[in-house]
């Protein structure tokens, strides 16, 4: 089948991730920091949607000098403050400001920053009110429907994942996180595919499926905005494999196992998978799949 490679077991490629050319849009942004020179770990910055009230970034205890720098410089939290003075972001008409900012946490991933923990001081001028600021943030990430169908059954690949936040197993999309420093944003997609389920794809025959969102929505879907500040798009490849293909595809297990990925690969029956899984990335591409379809953006076969 063109554009479908069944990789071996253990041949997983190496993955760069990717900054999406979405982003590319957003204004560049000047800031003016100072750094404190008492041993507290403080830092302010000066944002050009307020540019008479800086922002005080602190630490709390426990936040060493180089990882609350690390912090302050990384993509995660440079992301977040583009996406405050964004178009339709919270500071853009004026009626908000960010007085400022507590970092609590930061985990790396190997020499980069995976995810932060901060916490945000946000009011409303009119009122008076702070709202709601308690931000993790991982970044955008992608993740990928593929539908490949076989005498007649279309299925769909999912991978079964250990999960320690939800203390279960989880059936899922194949997904992961992106560096929104570096490198494709398509190839991303694929390479994950390769990684997590040993799946090779041509990029060419990805649908991305959050393109046909409207503009305002900047093309990304947030699984849980209320917390967290992840930016989620969705692939779409389908395809035709015989029944042996299936057969080796069930049950396989891959992953890259030296960094902690215990995965199997499930096939579910494409009309049973509204039901199959509570993983949302599944029920939302379910559901932009087949309002494509629809709207006739994606043909029906």
């Amino acid at each position: 089948m063109a554009g479908f490679t069944l990789l071996p077991s253990r041949l997983l490629a190496c993955s760069s991730r990717a900054l999406p050319h979405r982003l590319h849009h957003h204004a560049k942004m000047i800031l003016r920091c100072k750094m404190s020179s008492s041993s507290s770990l403080t830092h302010s910055i000066t944002l050009p949607s307020q540019p008479n009230e800086p922002v005080l970034i602190s630490a709390t205890s426990g936040i060493s000098s180089s990882d609350f720098r690390d912090a302050i410089d990384s993509s995660l939290f440079r992301n977040w403050l583009r996406n405050l003075e964004s178009e339709t972001g919270i500071l853009a008409d004026g009626s908000m400001t960010l007085k400022q900012v507590l970092i609590q946490g930061v985990d790396m991933f190997g020499k980069r920053i995976g995810f932060l923990k901060f916490k945000a001081d946000i009011f409303d001028k009119e009122t008076g009110q702070k709202v709601p600021g308690i931000v993790f943030a991982r970044g955008p990430a992608v993740a990928v429907l593929i539908l490949l169908e076989s005498d007649g059954e279309t299925y769909a690949v999912l991978t079964e994942q250990v999960r320690v936040p939800t203390g279960k197993i989880v059936l899922e999309l194949p997904a992961g996180m992106l560096d929104v420093d570096k490198g494709d944003f398509v190839g991303t997609a694929v390479r994950e595919v390769e990684e997590e389920i040993s799946i090779k794809l041509k990029k060419e025959d990805m649908v991305d499926l959050t393109a046909f969102l409207d503009p305002s929505t900047g093309y990304w879907i947030f699984p849980s905005p209320g917390g967290c500040d992840e930016e989620m798009s969705v692939f779409l490849y389908r395809g035709q494999v015989e029944k042996e293909t299936i057969r080796q595809l069930q049950g396989k297990e891959t992953g890259l196992r030296e960094h902690g990925e215990f995965i199997k690969v499930r096939l579910i029956p494409y009309r049973e998978l509204w039901r199959k899984t509570a993983d949302a990335k599944v029920l939302m591409s379910i559901g932009l799949y087949e309002m494509a379809q629809r709207e006739g953006l994606v043909s029906s076969h």
